[in-house]
């Protein structure tokens, strides 16, 4: 394969210029000509139907539907595993170099359809227009970062060559994973661990969330047009209660890549630990799994620069996030100050379907959602002092106002639990060191910001504050793939470092060989 350039992200489309503006309008109403179209389940190569439907809809206008997927049964998903295992030789036997060059051009299909999978997110999940744009160029710069990786893992570093040795080192791909992604990050996530599965050589049974299965099914339309045989991955929609355990105890699974909530990573955690009649091996577990994140404001800060930190992490897709920030760490000297600009921050952002590019928030992503995120605001006003919000936005959608709750204490259920919802608790520090005990008082470490323009209180936090992506002086959401490799500590997850150079290393096993030479 010639030498691929240096890897640089996805630029996103500047919709302010009329001719993109008007492009993305064009997209948004091909792409509602397509809707409510029925989705058949990808099985040993062969598109299957079942007897349930699973419904996908609009959260900015549930009367409106996505897509008719398929409930796939106990069966099938033991079909899709025991065809994925029956396949894998084959696939990984194919040369890295030809799957990179697949991926490369499934990734050269995304760039060319990017606005049209920017429309399946702003209406299947709610995303706005630059959450949308946003998303597609990350599952771009996934298939970009993860195909270079890949030629860096098939030539690795050279060993140690003892005398009358030869000796080198092998990485060799795992065997059949099961791929659960969120539906927060639809394409990205989804994309991202799809095909740094299929790049290493293992085939993947992918079940994506049932709140945005169309997104799934249109992006494994892609991966076969880019020329991934139809047997290496297989699409199986459905209800996680009723396949779900069974995909993750098949003893044919290999391993598991996993991004959702902390209960249903550590059920998934284990189920896999124990070996089923027939397993071989100890099955791997790759789980992102949330995060209670906070952002320090100092005494030192730029106050206006964290304000406006803040109120994108806390709001920016509804807070519907793994890495948004629910927690601000406030030091006393500008607490006063910083609640008041956050409050006329978010009063500010504005609520409405996620097709409008006049709405900066969209809905939350389904019905039961909003209850959960509503009953917690009904909490948080226990715990705290309602600042702004609080309460459903007009529509007939899945809309909420974004809600600021003051003055709320390290114990507080809206300072400890993941609301994963428009919900920011702003908590008073007496000075830094308290902020970092505050900061670092969670099960969770996932991300975390710290506005300061002390250099020491900056150093002092990359040493102390717990979490697996800090940021200083900036948003604590937007990781960029290359840039940020992004996983967390503690109930966040195995740490995995999705967009690292490190990533990869978790589909494969290494093989040391070493032949005596005369």
């Amino acid at each position: 394969m010639t030498k691929l350039p240096a890897f640089t992200n996805e630029p996103y489309t500047d919709f302010t210029i009329p001719a993109n503006r008007a492009a993305m309008e064009t997209a948004l109403a091909a792409v509602r000509s397509k809707l409510g179209r029925e989705y058949p389940l990808l099985i040993a190569g062969k598109r299957r139907q079942a007897e349930a439907k699973l419904p996908s809809i609009n959260p900015s206008g549930p009367a409106e539907v996505i897509g008719v997927h398929q409930k796939a049964t106990k069966e099938m998903a033991v079909e899709a595993i025991e065809a994925a295992h029956a396949f894998f030789r084959k696939w990984a036997a194919t040369d890295a170099e030809e799957r990179v060059r697949l991926l490369l051009e499934a990734s050269a299909l995304l760039k060319r359809r990017k606005l049209e999978f920017n429309a399946w997110l702003i209406l299947e999940s709610g995303k706005n227009w630059a959450e949308a744009e946003a998303d597609t160029s990350e599952a771009i710069d996934f298939c970009e970062y993860y195909g270079r990786q890949m030629l860096r893992l098939h030539s690795p570093e050279p060993l140690l060559q003892l005398p009358g040795e030869r000796g080198h080192l092998r990485y060799m791909p795992l065997g059949v994973g099961v791929v659960i992604p969120p539906w927060n990050f639809p394409l990205a996530i989804l994309a991202g661990m799809t095909v740094a599965a299929l790049v290493t050589g293992n085939t993947v049974v992918l079940k994506p969330s049932s709140d945005t299965p169309t997104i799934g099914a249109q992006f494994i339309d892609l991966l076969l047009e880019a020329g991934f045989p139809a047997e290496s991955v297989s699409l199986v929609t459905g209800s996680g209660s009723e396949i779900g355990d069974l995909l993750v105890t098949h003893p044919k699974t290999r391993f598991v890549s996993f991004t959702g909530s902390r209960d249903v990573g550590l059920r998934i955690n284990q189920l896999a630990a124990t070996p089923q009649p027939g397993q071989v091996w100890i099955k791997r577990v790759v789980a992102e799994m949330g995060g209670k994140d906070a952002i320090i404001v100092d005494a030192e800060a730029d106050l206006d620069a964290a304000v406006q930190g803040v109120v994108a992490s806390a709001f920016g897709f509804q807070g519907q996030k793994c890495s948004a920030c629910s927690r601000a760490i406030v030091d006393e000297s500008l607490y006063d100050a910083f609640v008041e600009k956050v409050k006329a921050g978010a009063e500010k952002l504005t609520v409405g379907p996620a097709d409008d590019p006049g709405n900066y928030m969209g809905p939350v992503i389904n019905r039961g959602a909003r209850e959960t995120i509503l009953s917690y605001i009904e909490k948080g006003k226990e715990e705290g002092r309602l600042i702004t919000g609080g309460e459903p936005a007009p529509g007939d959608g899945y809309f909420l106002r974004p809600t600021v709750i003051a003055d709320v204490g390290p114990k507080a259920a809206i300072f400890q639990e993941e609301i994963f919802g428009p919900v920011l608790a702003i908590t008073k520090a007496r000075d830094f060191d308290h902020a970092l005990e505050l900061a670092n008082d969670s099960e969770y470490g996932l991300t975390g910001a710290v506005y300061s323009r002390n250099p020491e209180k900056l150093r002092h936090a990359s040493d102390q504050f717990h979490v697996g992506n800090l940021y200083l002086n900036r948003k604590c959401t937007g990781a960029m793939v290359g840039a940020h490799p992004f996983g967390g500590f503690n109930m966040s997850g195995t740490d995995s470092k999705a967009g690292g150079p490190d990533y990869l290393l978790q589909f494969v096993q290494a093989k040391s060989i070493a032949e005596k030479v005369s």
